[in-house]
């Protein structure tokens, strides 16, 4: 199979490229090297053609005879302040539906889109009776340490795995934006009688993740406390449960969805199904490097969702996709793999 791969030297991406080589398919790599995401002097790795996804030109002249499309290319982080709702808009939502019209004009009918959880906002609750999807916490209720969310009855709620039918509810900008790029692709498929699959990214760590940045990962911010002689502080009462999902899996699911065109627009969760709490991760990243042991600080970020765990199941039903690496394992390995040098410290300029 001959693929387009966007994002191609980004963290996941360049396992992407990897993965999909070596099971033989031919790839067609795209970056546009933001400073913001691989430094201000950076040049394309071997291999990567560097163009903007907003850029027909460019895109047309890489797709003829190509057969999919995998679309990694993106902004990515929470969003540090609203200023960067421009950056995401122009990246996410205008370089994916820019892709689109020129996956058309290329007659390309097959895309794999890099979605998130994120998409689903706050996760999915159980009461005594019946199922919740809560709305925002009380910034009150933070204040005072009331981190968990309760019924309108006020009984307490334990999270429960989310599944590909649940409402989406962004609550940050890049959320908005991946919901944005969803909307955008099915529109595209049954517009043009294509196939999309749309990989719900959960929790993404593993060798090559970029360091501690206003957009890193979690286990990468942790990572880096550990590396200066810190300890990893740790956000409300470290009880936040979440699905760790190595990139090699990733990497797996993408490769998978590519050789496996499903009905016109699928989404899928990718998850490792063993769900775990953020102070877990901390421990676990600190007793696999000999670091200090994590402190529970109280702290809050505005936005934060309490619980988010993927229910895997559908992806296994349909795709035939499991991930292979659990958060124990994955995690200790990663303690002491090695990561990308830290690069911008802000949102990409989006003209």
């Amino acid at each position: 199979m001959r693929v387009l791969l966007t994002g191609a030297a980004g963290f996941i991406g360049s396992h992407i490229h990897r993965a999909l080589a070596d099971a033989g398919h031919e790839v067609i790599a795209l970056d546009l090297m933001l400073p913001a995401a691989h430094g201000a002097a950076a040049t394309p790795p071997p291999g990567v053609h560097q163009v903007d996804v907003r850029d027909p030109e460019g895109l047309d002249a890489h797709l003829h005879g190509i057969d999919a499309v995998c679309h990694q290319a993106a902004v990515v982080g929470a969003g540090v302040s609203a200023q960067d709702a421009p950056a995401y808009a122009a990246h996410n939502d205008l370089g994916t539906a820019v892709l689109l019209a020129a996956m058309d004009r290329a007659h390309c009918r097959h895309l794999v889109l890099a979605s998130s959880m994120v998409v689903y906002g706050e996760g999915r609750y159980r009461g005594a009776a019946t199922d919740f999807v809560p709305g925002p916490r009380a910034r009150t209720d933070l204040d005072r340490g009331v981190f968990d969310h309760r019924a309108p009855s006020g009984e307490p709620l334990d999270w429960t795995p989310i599944d590909e039918d649940a409402p989406l509810r962004p609550r940050s900008l890049y959320a908005a934006s991946k919901v944005a790029q969803e909307h955008y692709a099915l529109a595209w498929a049954t517009a043009t009688d294509s196939t999309v699959t749309a990989l719900r990214y959960h929790n993404v760590y593993g060798d090559d993740m970029p360091r501690d940045t206003p957009y890193s990962g979690v286990a990468a911010i942790f990572r880096s406390a550990l590396e200066a002689g810190e300890p990893p502080r740790v956000f409300e009462d470290g009880c936040q449960a979440r699905d760790f999902v190595h990139v090699r899996d990733i990497a797996a699911a993408n490769v998978a969805a590519l050789e496996r065109p499903l009905d016109s627009f699928t989404t899928l969760n990718v998850a490792s199904g063993h769900p775990i709490t953020i102070n877990e991760v901390a421990t676990v990243l600190a007793a696999a490097c000999g670091g200090k042991a994590p402190v529970v600080t109280g702290e809050y970020r505005s936005g934060d969702v309490r619980h988010i765990v993927a229910s895997p199941e559908k992806a296994r039903r349909i795709l035939g996709f499991a991930a292979t690496i659990t958060p124990a394992r994955g995690l200790t390995e990663f303690a002491t793999a090695p990561l990308r040098a830290a690069s911008g410290t802000g949102a990409p300029t989006w003209r």
